[in-house]
């Protein structure tokens, strides 16, 4: 789905801020140290981009958060979106060379991480900045959109933590630059899903629909279009809307099936993927004939938004089957 801006001011403290705390007055007491004995080590591009478990968390993302932000990418191999986002967040590590590092969370692996976050969607990006945790956004998003959220992130790792950044040997994007000296092939719908992007970027959801719709028309298997395609719809019907009256007419309406579609897709955006599932399963079973069918499909929509690969998705379609049948 579209991410969710990133919100600078509501930087909230983790239960181990006091261990990062005294971490900080480490590194800072190393940086000082270094720069006596003439300049920091410098580090090798392969710390850039780090897999991180429950066990390494303290140290690997908490500690190392005193002397550099931390972006954490929560992730799962049967999750589409996440092959389309860590590559980008991969490859900007590189390229901002130092100045965050990346980290990979498993979330099938590390259960207790995903709780502690409040993970309720994948892929979801957070930092880390001074052993403090921030949400950045949700889903995959486009590029543009990332970078200008990485900017504000070292923006606000220097301004409000001192926070420079890391010496990396050599130049950690030269071999990523290397990698792509050959030209790369470009699809037969690669301008037409770059304007989407950008229609997304600009709020123009009827825009990005109708590209991505373009896309479909001769390639209907195109996993990139229709995912895009359910993300635009579901944003152009929330665009506009006060979810304190929709949630309000929802519970007061249990089986007004519009009013139901309407708070399922607010729960969807809002990542509560769950919610949204099983508030339509019920609207499925409450109702009959045209409102039944009408809730059945919203539901098959909003499962192409979170994709077919992902478990919720599974446990929602095998709900929808007992009560259909």
């Amino acid at each position: 789905m579209q991410p969710r801006n990133m919100s600078m001011s509501g930087v909230v403290d983790l239960a181990a801020v006091k261990a990062a705390g005294e971490a900080k007055a480490k590194a800072e007491q190393a940086r000082a140290e270094a720069a006596r004995q003439g300049g920091a080590v410098a580090e090798p591009p392969s710390s850039l981009v780090i897999d991180v478990d429950e066990a390494g968390f303290e140290r690997d993302v908490l500690q190392r958060s005193t002397e550099v932000p931390v972006v954490i990418d929560f992730w799962a191999e049967w999750c589409e979106p996440c092959k389309q986002l860590s590559p980008v967040l991969e490859r900007l590590a590189r390229e901002y060379n130092g100045r965050f590092v990346l980290a990979k969370i498993d979330v099938d692996a590390n259960q207790m991480l995903m709780q502690q976050f409040g993970i309720q969607g994948i892929p979801a990006v957070f930092a880390v900045v001074a052993g403090q945790a921030l949400p950045l956004f949700q889903g995959a998003a486009p590029e543009t959109q990332i970078r200008q959220t990485l900017d504000q992130l070292i923006q606000v790792g220097e301004e409000r933590f001192g926070l420079t950044g890391i010496a990396v040997a050599g130049d950690a994007g030269a071999d990523d630059e290397a990698e792509h000296e050959a030209p790369v092939p470009v699809g037969p719908y690669d301008a037409l899903l770059e304007a989407a992007v950008q229609a997304l970027d600009a709020n123009d959801f009827d825009g990005a629909a109708e590209a991505y719709r373009g896309v479909l028309a001769d390639d209907p298997g195109n996993t990139e279009a229709r995912l895009g395609l359910a993300q635009a719809e579901l944003l152009g019907r929330v665009q506009g809307m006060d979810p304190a009256k929709v949630r309000s007419e929802a519970a007061e309406r249990p089986g007004d099936v519009r009013a139901q579609i309407a708070a399922a897709d607010l729960d969807l955006v809002g990542g509560h993927v769950e919610d949204a599932f099983g508030r339509m399963v019920e609207a499925v079973r409450r109702t009959f004939g045209e409102d039944r069918e009408t809730a059945r499909l919203r539901l098959l929509e909003l499962f192409e938004v979170i994709g077919g690969d992902d478990p919720r998705v599974t446990a929602a379609r095998s709900a929808l089957a007992r009560v259909l049948f």
